[in-house]
């Protein structure tokens, strides 16, 4: 498998710095960004395997954020990290939408990487 490529954003420079480093492993490569429009311009110079987006960004959401990468590139995970519970089912928004409340803690996260990696893992061997 190639190296799985994130793209991390949220607007709080120590937590974004925090949390890139805790996602930092062998065979992924992460790119951080603090907000959704900069998250959009690097979606258009390279494809990622997984956005994690905090939904509460200055500007466009992240769950806007969201759709329309996914408008782009169908097959990319999503994790949308909020401090508020999602009362609509994120199925609307995607197939492979995870949510991830905060706070969370580094094994819930670890979890989620586990699944997105061995699905990634599967579909690169079908």
């Amino acid at each position: 498998m190639t190296a799985l490529r994130i793209l991390y954003v949220e607007d709080n420079a120590h937590l974004r710095e925090t949390i890139g480093l805790l996602l930092e492993a062998p065979g992924r490569e992460i790119l951080l960004c603090g907000d959704a429009e900069s998250a959009l311009v690097a979606c258009a110079a390279q494809r990622f395997d997984l956005l994690i987006t905090d939904v509460s960004l200055p500007g466009m959401s992240g769950t806007e954020l969201a759709r329309q990468v996914l408008a782009r590139e169908a097959g990319c995970w999503v994790v949308l990290c909020s401090g508020y519970e999602f009362r609509h089912g994120l199925a609307t928004i995607g197939p492979r939408v995870r949510s991830l409340p905060k706070p969370f803690e580094i094994e819930e996260l670890d979890a989620l990487m586990a699944e997105i990696t061995a699905d990634l893992a599967q579909r690169d061997a079908g």
